[in-house]
């Protein structure tokens, strides 16, 4: 590592490690090092020094015995002893700290013993750091003149002691496994300077890292060309941005075209305007090249192959060139890369995954591991046991990595895998950061054509549960409509005992109805506390110029998940059912003998009604509200409402006749009774308006279904279709069977639209009903500020009795009720809609379990997050 400038030597520094110096007393350690502190190469706090610290624990560098009668100088040489020994453990567990950090540290010291030094090579090693030892070497004259002008000299034969000891211990010190040594001479001119670490480099305008691409180099460039690059004149792809490319490893293999894959990223890289990370199949490849006797399998043949064409068409020297070259290429790359932002770590890439502790250092072992990630040998079938290393990540990066194939991006833990296993026939996936987004292309075809590939395992295990492990310390969902969504885990916590214990079956749980927001602003009347026109207002100010608004049943949230058949279930849940029925919580809506009654009337009626074959469909996924209100809500409208009700239409008509009585009398309580009154009324209010959501029923009769959002059939989804869509289709499911019931709605284009909607609510609050739910027209809507409230709820005020209590509208309550925050609320109901929308798509494209079941969960998470439950 010694480099020479204009005939000066030149001594680095490494970036991070250990540096172990070496020589006996007046060596000029201690000057060295002064000197590099004032030219400012390195750091006093780098620097870590015997004597300071024989200082810090015993008050004084070096006793001084000499002169002294035989038992002090025994005494205080045993001190001397017992101070160095202490001194040693204090600066010695610093140096061991400052490595967990994967600091520099230079250690001033004599280090005359090969145990001396032997453990600064074991510690650097455990942490994965070089250790590198300076010795200086001067004449022992020298040191014994340095040492007449010492402060405190250590004396003659001290000095010519470990001379002598030093001397003796230069024999083996180049073979004791330090990674550099360098002998330095006191005639010597000697440069030094820091490296920087070459695994950091700046993120600078973005990046965009690209996932596994084992040959497949067609796919490549149209993934280029949707991220936005192009070739130059000389070939270059180019961003117009300046974007950096980087591969996160195993560029070619088991593909079709695997040279020419190398061939781009080493032009790339060598230009400086790409990255490559080493990985397992490169480090083979680079090994093979070297002429070990590599035995190639798992498609590494194809590179020998490729070379061997390349040979017969360019001749034998060219293909000996091209192999040096790409050999050189490939053991050049590192084992990771660390993407900064103003010297601040922001993301890591790993071809196989990475450790916390061995972000940004090197050695063997962290290499092995980011080539292969953390195995625990293989299966019956040869294929590696991988260990998930992501669910210990804590230190705050992004990883983003490769190597492990799987259907679809996954995001665990602030970690990212983007091998969708391209050459399996999957695709080829990029992940573009700041922005956070995945663009991928379909594989053209299956080039490995491996009948046990893993995307194949994959497949077979769709139906595996979880591991809760990767979730239980809170994790990240990727969304297509709202971006990344964390949840803590403390809610996720909550959320695992709820499916644990209370919902219907994992697979059949693929959808949690999201909550709904009011509007952001209160009703600018002061008789009320909502009103449509705020939240009309809120959607016109986000460009919404086309709206839906429909009635809102009181009856409880379901979704309904049914199938054409039993045996259609089964590709779907992975065994035969009718289907399921459950409420926004996961629990089962019926009991079961109910839920089969009203599972099979609805598929009699449907299948007569021939919808699954006009459909096309073997699924059918619903959001609906189920009537009546006691249905679900029995044993809360008896404890909450009933008796607070009869209690205070009582109590306040026992007041009223006593305050009427007292009036008679000629008491001046006029004021006391015309209060009572309303009060009076709005316990009347309260008690008549959750009783009209409730009827009996008997068995299915009595029983109705408001179907809301059709939100899937076979193979898709109806999140691009408009609310108008979503309500005829529901018309539609009305005619089809008894159990489903229309809901009402009217369409907002206009000022004129605008009121009618009010006059009707006006008329549908005060006959008692809760009140209606405005929409967008189109299902998903985006403005300037992001992602628009899907729906916006607007209450009426004698619904409102419920939810704030009998005297809400008293004006102190209603002033004091205006105050709300609903920030959180909008919140909640953005992201509960992403990850429900998210959900769905995954169901559908019949996604492994785990990745649906993140969503739910993740949805059931934010519920368990506390907000005022009367927004």
């Amino acid at each position: 590592m010694t480099d020479r400038q204009e005939g000066q030597r030149v001594i680095p520094f490494p970036h991070g490690g250990i540096v172990v110096l070496v020589g006996p007393s007046n060596s000029g350690k201690t000057a060295l090092l002064r000197r590099l502190v004032q030219e400012g190469i390195l750091l006093q706090t780098e620097i870590v020094s015997s004597d300071d610290y024989r200082t810090l624990v015993g008050d004084t560098e070096y006793p001084d015995w000499k002169g002294r009668p035989r038992e002090e100088a025994d005494i205080l040489y045993s001190d001397y002893q017992l101070m160095s020994k202490l001194a040693f453990e204090a600066m010695n567990t610093v140096v061991s700290m400052r490595c967990r950090l994967g600091r520099l540290t230079v250690v001033d010291a004599t280090h005359l013993q090969p145990e001396h030094r032997r453990k600064y090579i074991e510690l650097a090693a455990r942490n994965d750091l070089p250790c590198a030892a300076w010795i200086l070497d001067l004449p022992e004259q020298t040191l014994l003149e340095r040492d007449k002008s010492r402060d405190q000299p250590r004396g003659r034969q001290r000095v010519k002691q470990q001379f002598v000891q030093f001397k003796r211990s230069l024999r083996g010190l180049r073979d004791e496994g330090f990674d550099f040594t360098y002998m330095l001479k006191e005639t010597e001119t000697v440069q030094f300077e820091r490296k920087k670490n070459p695994l950091l480099a700046e993120i600078g305008n973005g990046v965009d890292v690209i996932g596994d691409i084992h040959g497949c180099y067609d796919e490549m460039l149209e993934l280029l060309g949707r991220l936005g690059y192009a070739p130059d004149e000389a070939g270059l792809y180019r961003h117009p941005e300046g974007r950096v490319l980087i591969s996160v490893g195993d560029v070619m293999s088991r593909g079709p075209k695997s040279l020419e894959t190398l061939g781009f990223w080493k032009k790339h890289c060598g230009a400086g305007i790409a990255r490559m990370i080493d990985s397992n199949h490169g480090w083979k490849i680079a090994r093979y090249l070297s002429g070990r006797n590599i035995s190639l399998s798992h498609g590494d043949e194809n590179i020998a192959a490729e070379l061997a064409e390349y040979a017969r068409e360019a001749g034998e020297e060219a293909a000996a060139q091209l192999k040096e070259e790409l050999k050189q290429f490939l053991l050049s790359a590192p084992s990771h890369l660390v993407l900064c932002r103003g010297g601040v770590r922001h993301v890591v890439v790993a071809h196989a995954g990475i450790r916390d502790e061995y972000i940004g250092k090197q050695s063997g072992r962290v290499q092995d591991f980011c080539r292969y990630g953390d195995t625990d040998g293989a299966d019956a079938a040869g294929a590696p046991i991988r260990k998930e290393w992501y669910v210990e990540h804590e230190s705050g990066e992004l990883i983003v990595w490769g190597h492990d194939p799987r259907p679809y991006p996954t995001v665990v833990k602030n970690t990212v895998n983007i091998d969708q296993g391209a050459v399996f026939g999957g695709s080829l996936t990029a992940y573009r950061y700041p922005e956070r987004q995945f663009v991928s292309v379909k594989a053209y075809k299956d080039y490995a054509r491996d009948p046990d590939s893993p995307l194949i395992r994959w497949e077979r295990r769709r139906f595996s549960p979880p591991n809760l492990r990767k979730l239980v310390d809170g994790y990240s969902v990727m969304t297509g409509v709202y971006g990344e969504i964390s949840v803590r885990g403390e809610f996720v916590k909550a959320a695992i005992d709820t499916v644990s214990h209370f919902t219907v079956p994992m697979e059949e749980l693929v959808y949690i109805p999201p909550t709904m927001s009011p509007a952001p602003g209160v009703s600018a009347d002061e008789a009320y506390l909502e009103h449509p026109r705020e939240a009309i207002a809120y959607y016109r100010s986000q460009g919404v110029k086309s709206m839906v608004a429909e009635k809102k049943h009181m009856g409880s949230r379901a979704v309904l998940l049914l199938f054409r058949d039993e045996a259609a279930a089964v590709p779907y849940v992975g065994r035969k059912a009718l289907g399921t029925i459950y409420t926004r919580t996961g629990r089962a809506f019926f009991d079961k003998e109910g839920g089969s009654a009203v599972l099979s009337r609805l598929n009699e009626d449907l299948h007569k009604a021939e919808y699954w074959a006009r459909h096309d469909t073997d699924v059918l996924l619903l959001d609906a509200e189920i009537l009546p209100w006691n249905l679900k809500a029995r044993e809360l409208i008896a404890a909450q409402y009933t008796h607070v009700a009869e209690a205070a239409v009582l109590d306040r008509e026992h007041l009223l006749v006593k305050l009427r009585e007292a009036e008679n009398a000629g008491r001046d309580v006029a004021g006391w009774v015309q209060e009572m009154e309303g009060r009076l009324r709005s316990a009347r209010i309260f008690r008549e308006a959750f009783q009209q959501y409730c009827w009996d029923t008997s068995g299915l009769d009595g029983v109705r279904i408001a179907p809301f959002h059709v939100l899937a059939h076979s193979g898709q989804t109806f999140f691009d279709r408009s609310r108008l869509w979503h309500m005829e289709h529901g018309r539609e499911l009305a005619g089809l069977s008894p159990l489903f019931m229309e809901t009402e709605y009217r369409t907002i284009t206009s000022e004129a639209d605008e009121a009618e909607v009010i006059r009707w609510w006006e008329e549908l609050t005060e006959d008692g009903h809760e009140g209606i739910v405005i929409k967008p027209e189109a299902f998903i809507v985006r403005s300037g500020k992001g992602l628009v409230q899907p729906a916006i709820k607007v209450r009426g005020r004698k619904y409102l009795h419920i939810i704030y209590g009998i005297d809400y509208l008293q004006p102190d309550n209603l002033e004091r009720l205006k105050q709300r925050k609903t920030g959180k609320k909008e919140r909640h109901a953005l992201m509960e809609y992403a990850l429900s929308v998210e959900s769905v798509e995954r169901f559908i494209r019949k996604e492994p379990l785990e990745r649906v079941h993140e969503c739910v969960l993740a949805a059931l998470s934010l519920e368990s997050d506390p907000a005022d439950p009367r927004l």
